[in-house]
Order: structure tokens, then C-alpha cells, then sequence
């Protein structure tokens, strides 16, 4: 994993790795500590991309080669704006349906509960496809913070 701070954004590159994403996490952590964060924020975010990064790991490519993954958070006023860009197969997030959280583990579909998970401990999600690039832009309010 590659690592630059640049204007006070933190901007990862990682391939793709599971073991990847625990080091990534204590960089965010360490931004987000940095920049005086709740913990409740650094949690939402760290677990909003495990997910994203997870998935994207996991399901993203239909090959064995190596691929990058670049990771920029930075924060925007009273908003932290994560974006997450790899070249993976593309991906609409506005297909996924959310999930039936009252069924049963042997009722419940295979699979969903982590985009569902991401919509919920974040604000806003946004993903495009970009030429051969996945776009993913997920913002977290930090203002009030003290309240959560």
C-alpha cells in the first residue's frame, strides 16, 4: 500500500488484498484522530469502507492480477468525503434492493446486507461508472458530532 497526504487529504493506493484493508484502516483512524473526529465517525467510516473495499476485493475482478485500488478521504467544511476508484467489473448500485432484515438466516438472501450497511452508517452514496473505473463517493456529516 502506497500513502501521500496531499492539502490535508489522505490519499491511499492498495491492491487488491484482503490484507490490504486492516492497514488501511489505522491510516483512517489516524486521520480521522487527527483531525479530532469522533469515534463514532472514524467506526462509520472505517466499516463503510471495509465494506466497499471487501466487496470490491472479493467480487470485483474477473481475474488473478494484480489491480489498484485508490482510496482519497479528505475533509470538505463539516463533511468527510471518502472516494474509492478501482477498475473492477462495473457495478450498479441502484440494482441492489434492501435486504429483508426481519427474515430469518435460512429465509435471507445471500449477499446485501453490506451495501444496506454502507447506505445506513453514511449520509450519502454515490457511485458512477467512469469510462473502465468504478467511482464510489460515500460523505459523512462530522458536524454534531458530540450528539451521536
Amino acid at each position: 500500500m502506497n500513502e501521500s497526504v496531499s492539502d490535508g487529504a489522505l490519499e491511499l493506493s492498495l491492491v487488491n488484498d484482503l490484507r490490504e484493508i486492516g492497514a488501511a484502516a489505522e491510516k483512517i483512524d489516524a486521520f480521522c484522530e487527527a483531525r479530532s473526529l469522533s469515534p463514532q465517525i472514524a467506526y462509520a467510516v472505517n466499516l463503510s469502507i471495509d465494506e466497499i473495499l471487501t466487496n470490491t476485493i472479493s467480487y470485483g475482478y474477473d481475474d488473478e492480477e494484480e489491480h489498484r485500488i485508490d482510496l482519497t478521504l479528505r475533509q470538505e467544511g463539516d463533511t468527510l468525503v471518502v472516494v474509492i476508484v478501482d477498475d473492477g467489473r462495473a457495478f450498479d448500485s441502484s440494482l441492489e434492493r434492501e435486504p429483508n432484515v426481519d427474515a430469518t438466516l435460512e429465509e435471507r438472501a445471500l449477499g446485501g446486507l453490506g451495501l444496506f450497511l454502507v447506505q445506513q452508517m453514511m449520509d450519502d452514496v454515490d457511485y458512477q461508472r467512469r469510462d473502465t473505473l468504478n467511482v464510489i463517493t460515500l460523505r459523512k456529516s462530522t458536524s454534531g458530532q458530540d450528539e451521536e
